[in-house]
């Protein structure tokens, strides 16, 4: 199953830096252009530089710089194949949280192996971008993000252990989010959090395109060079949070429709499976009606909290081959039952016909505006039902998990240049 390794990160020096909070970034595709212009006016070694450069011939330059920085000790190689402890403290709607996990090299497996478990659907997004700065830089820049799981608690005790020590690196990034990371070279250690994932398989949380990406690299590399098992182009930098995690939060995908309008017809439709009503608090509703399959929509006209009445009754949207896990999921019977079924939509396209915000507010504010047409709010999916559709084999649709905070970038980097095992 899963196979987990150390391996020598490559860290940033402080004594060359001002600071870590003048380096530290979102990940590349969370950086907007007013954001790459903040990270390149903080430092000249601000890690945007070699995920994002604004140069034209980005990928030469990122490898260049990269390289720079490395021979200026700007950038150093531990000198012990090492896993990261990493904890994030945030706020979400009032309450803090911390989430746990940390940072291994993974060996990669296509996802028809069965190892390595993808959860949802993704759009077909360019993947060319990222493979090409694989082959530029040689080096994973940003880790990826799954979930294992511990019932036991056995890997976190050991990251609290650890945690009791000063970390090695302490920064609060833009947002509010303080990342707080430590180093374990100790190999009994190590050894036991092998232990715990060794019969495991793990599901991707976040970046399933990179994953792909990886993959791709691996299958290229093994194909122009002489490799093992313990050739490091066979692993991927990743981040690891068990799915029992308190910290480990996921908020909800709403759903703004972008062309097709709610018509009175849709409404009386949706009466047949769902108790309608009105709603004027749409978070409260939302919280209070957790348990059950529950939307509320709003056009701009009026907010209607939609409550389904009996699972049994929408089966006749459902293909025969979902399973009953699948078929619970709100934004499996959103899509089959509301947005193919009775609104009759057929397959809506991001950015084209429909958009997926973060928070209420925003999505009801942009039907206001008329940047959509009706906004449909959700409950989040919980991290269980993540891990029981991806053991099943199923995917959800697109964007149905928003794992929070961002992963952020620069605390450590892994080498797969071809002669580097690990």
């Amino acid at each position: 199953m899963v196979e987990i390794r150390p391996f020598p990160g490559i860290r940033y020096n402080e004594e060359k830096l001002s600071s870590m909070d003048s380096v530290i970034t979102q990940p590349y595709d969370k950086i907007p252009t007013d954001l790459q212009d903040k990270y390149y006016e903080k430092s000249k070694y601000n890690f945007c530089k070699l995920i994002l450069p604004k140069e034209d011939d980005r990928y030469s330059v990122s490898s260049e710089r990269l390289q720079r920085w490395l021979k200026e000790d700007v950038l150093v190689r531990d000198d012990n194949p090492s896993i990261y402890v990493y904890y994030q403290e945030f706020e979400v709607l009032g309450k803090t949280y911390t989430r746990k996990g940390f940072i291994s090299a993974v060996k990669l497996h296509p996802f028809e192996e069965g190892i390595v478990l993808p959860h949802e659907q993704t759009h077909k997004g360019p993947k060319i971008d990222r493979l090409n700065m694989l082959r530029a830089t040689k080096c994973n820049l940003e880790p990826g993000f799954m979930l294992y799981s511990d019932p036991d608690n056995t890997t976190i005790e050991i990251f609290d252990q650890v945690a009791d020590d000063e970390p090695d690196f302490d920064v609060e990034d833009e947002y509010g989010v303080r990342s707080r990371v430590w180093r374990i070279d100790t190999p009994s250690k190590i050894k036991h959090v092998q232990k715990v994932l060794k019969d495991q398989q793990v599901v991707i949380a976040d970046g399933h395109h990179r994953y792909e990406t990886a993959v791709n690299y691996r299958d290229e590399m093994r194909e122009e060079n002489e490799w093992t098992e313990d050739t490091a182009f066979n692993y991927r930098m990743t981040y690891m949070v068990p799915v029992e995690d308190p910290g480990l939060v996921v908020l909800p995908g709403h759903r703004l429709l972008l062309k097709h309008e709610l018509k009175e017809e849709h409404i009386e439709e949706i009466k047949k499976y769902f108790e309608v009503g009105a709603v004027e608090d749409v978070d409260e509703y939302l919280s209070n009606n957790k348990d059950t399959i529950t939307f509320v929509v709003y056009d701009g006209d009026r907010m209607l909290g939609l409550r389904l009445k009996d699972t049994s009754n929408i089966e006749e949207f459902f293909p025969d081959d979902y399973s009953e896990d699948y078929k619970s999921l709100d934004v499996v019977v959103l899509r089959d039952v509301i947005f193919e079924g009775i609104m009759q939509t057929g397959k809506l396209d991001i950015d084209e016909t429909i958009s997926y915000e973060r928070w209420s507010d925003d999505a009801l504010e942009k039907v206001d505006k008329g940047m959509g047409t009706v906004a449909f709010l959700v409950n989040a999916t919980r991290p269980e039902q993540v891990l029981r559709t991806a053991k099943n084999g199923e995917r959800m649709p697109e964007k149905s998990t928003d794992f929070y905070p961002k992963v952020n970038s620069g605390f450590v980097l892994m080498d797969i240049s071809q002669d580097k095992e690990l």
